[in-house]
């Protein structure tokens, strides 16, 4: 069995994007952004929202007229080849599953240090089985988390803009700074600002959960358009404030900080908490995740891309279980073998090769009003947008750390040589 079914509405695809949005990111991305663009900061963040917000207008456009699973690689299937949307849909496996292993070590390593691998690896296979009982289940896990991480960001930001003592003035134990925040490879001066732009854009690209997710949606062409911009634009205010109150008020401490938010605040209790909720956090981003993967791989399984078996969808969960399963011992294997750093480094490559896709594919889609199958769904969107969207996806692909991105190239390199002998 291969179907799945319409089980969401607009407010459980936003929470699935912003469970997506509000996570891992968060915590982490200002402590590299930060050693890589120094007081440019600021500039770097714009330069990512920018960004991500013609990667949403594209693929929105896109999630209308293609309502099924597989984001950018349905897009590139049907819009330009079905080459160019396997590697869209190669980039997003591996990207993402990259950020997977990322965002399950900066949870474990707010929980315990020590032992962070195996505590991730850990969390990826319960989240892995939460999902498998169905999507419903995820949008409940999701819901929870975001709105109890809202609500203690929101109380650390009012403690900073209130000047009241940050963790360091109150003489708190905090976190210990790792060296493996730091992004081996990357350039140094005005570069660097570009660099951390991509390092920041890691943050922002759950929005592309809702579209992976495109055969769960009720009412897609209504439902992901809205979806996607209420959540973009809530995280766009939300990471210029949390933005804006660590390099304000943590000056330059901010590179050194292992759990910058949490460090705002100067009261035990809520320091301690806002620890918690970078883990919490960090759980809605990897249900998320996951569930993306999973749907990837079974748009891919179905074109006959990858295995057959990982286009099982479970009778009773109407859930890709295999799919799933796979995903996540991927992911594992990632947490147990790579620093964060380089995973967030080589994710960002991966993922701005995706978003790529799907601007070439909306550049194309443009042109076509009609195909065989009859009229197409409405075309709304700018032309200059995916041209746009695509130009600074190269350019931010450029300015990554060389090995992420030569790794990234290699992998692409690889999977496009296997396809191509296996489809002999």
């Amino acid at each position: 069995m291969s179907t799945l079914e319409r089980r969401i509405g607009v407010p459980g695809a936003i929470a699935i994007g912003l469970g997506s949005m509000i996570g891992a990111g968060l915590f982490f991305v200002w402590v590299p952004a930060s050693q890589l663009a120094g007081p440019l900061l600021w500039l770097a963040l714009l330069l990512a929202g920018a960004v991500a917000t013609l990667n949403a207008m594209s693929t929105a456009q896109l999630a209308t007229r293609h309502p099924v699973s597989g984001g950018a690689y349905a897009y590139g299937r049907a819009e330009v080849s079905p080459a160019v949307g396997f590697a869209a849909g190669w980039m997003f496996l591996t990207g993402k599953t990259a950020s997977a292993g990322a965002i399950a070590l900066i949870a474990a390593r707010h929980v315990w240090p020590e032992q962070a691998p195996w505590i991730a690896a850990a969390l990826i296979a319960a989240l892995a089985i939460v999902n498998m009982a169905g999507i419903r289940s995820t949008v409940r896990v999701t819901t929870v988390v975001v709105a109890i991480v809202l609500a203690l960001v929101a109380a650390a930001l009012a403690w900073s803009a209130l000047g009241l003592p940050t963790a360091s003035d109150a003489g708190l134990e905090t976190l210990a700074p790792v060296a493996a925040n730091r992004v081996a490879g990357a350039p140094e001066g005005p570069l660097g600002v570009l660099t951390a732009a991509g390092v920041v854009f890691f943050a922002f690209a759950g929005y592309a959960r809702m579209a992976t997710l495109g055969e769960e949606v009720r009412d897609p062409e209504r439902t992901l358009p809205r979806a996607i911009g209420a959540g973009l634009a809530i995280v766009l205010v939300l990471y210029g404030l949390v933005a804006w109150a660590t390099t304000a008020t943590l000056g330059d401490a901010l590179p050194a900080s292992a759990a910058p938010v949490a460090d705002l605040v100067g009261a035990g209790w809520l320091h301690a908490l806002l620890l918690g909720a970078a883990a919490l956090a960090s759980v809605g981003s990897l249900t998320g995740i996951l569930a993306g993967l999973s749907r990837t791989g079974l748009a891919m399984a179905r074109h006959r891309d990858l295995p057959g078996p990982l286009s099982f969808v479970s009778a009773r969960s109407k859930a890709p279980v295999v799919a799933e399963a796979a995903t996540a011992a991927v992911a594992i294997a990632g947490v147990l073998l790579l620093p964060v750093a380089q995973l967030v480094a080589f994710s960002s490559t991966c993922v701005l090769t995706y978003y790529a896709v799907a601007h070439l594919s909306a550049i194309r889609g443009a042109r076509r009003t009609t195909d065989a199958s009859g009229p197409r769904a409405r075309w709304w969107l700018p032309r200059w947008v995916p041209v746009a969207g695509l130009a600074l996806c190269a350019l931010l692909v450029g300015t990554l750390p060389w090995p992420g991105v030569v790794a990234a190239a290699a992998w692409l390199a690889l999977g496009l040589a296997a396809r191509a002998l296996l489809r002999r």
